[in-house]
């Protein structure tokens, strides 16, 4: 699928998948589908309630957080990460366009391997991620740095 970044063996993000890429990911061997997108967003082919059961037809978790750029806060960054350690792996995490999935996976990664957060947001532009929002730049490297060990 087009825009899909393999981030390590655990998880993927990307884009919207469509229901044809989703019944992929679970012929492809992930085992987890999570879904950033918040329910009233426009140009949303699947809505959150008929992707998980798109997702659970194909024999694969589903978890949705919904995260928009107007409520994100570091409770919806716990909530994933707590679910995300209990989670079957691999998991493919999407939003519209992977930005806030991959912050989202950014952020779990740096807190677990003691990144600051000027670090994190290195690592994440080393990874190809192209974050043209600097309200979430600034929200990931804030979050990072007071969570960090």
């Amino acid at each position: 699928m087009e825009g899909t970044m393999k981030i390590n063996e655990e998880v993927t993000v990307g884009p919207q998948p469509n229901q044809e890429e989703i019944y992929e990911f679970g012929k492809n061997g992930f085992k987890t589908v999570v879904n950033f997108r918040a329910p009233h967003e426009k140009d949303q082919p699947i809505n959150p309630q008929a992707e998980e059961q798109i997702v659970k037809g194909a024999d694969m978790e589903y978890l949705h957080i919904p995260v928009s750029m107007n409520s994100l806060d570091e409770s919806l960054v716990d909530q994933f990460r707590e679910q995300y350690d209990v989670l079957p792996k691999p998991i493919f995490a999407h939003c519209k366009s992977g930005k806030r999935a991959g912050a989202m996976v950014m952020m779990d990664l740096a807190v677990k391997q003691g990144m600051s957060g000027e670090q994190t947001l290195q690592k994440a532009e080393e990874m190809g991620f192209e974050c043209d929002k600097p309200e979430l730049i600034e929200f990931v490297k804030k979050y990072v740095d007071t969570h960090s060990d």
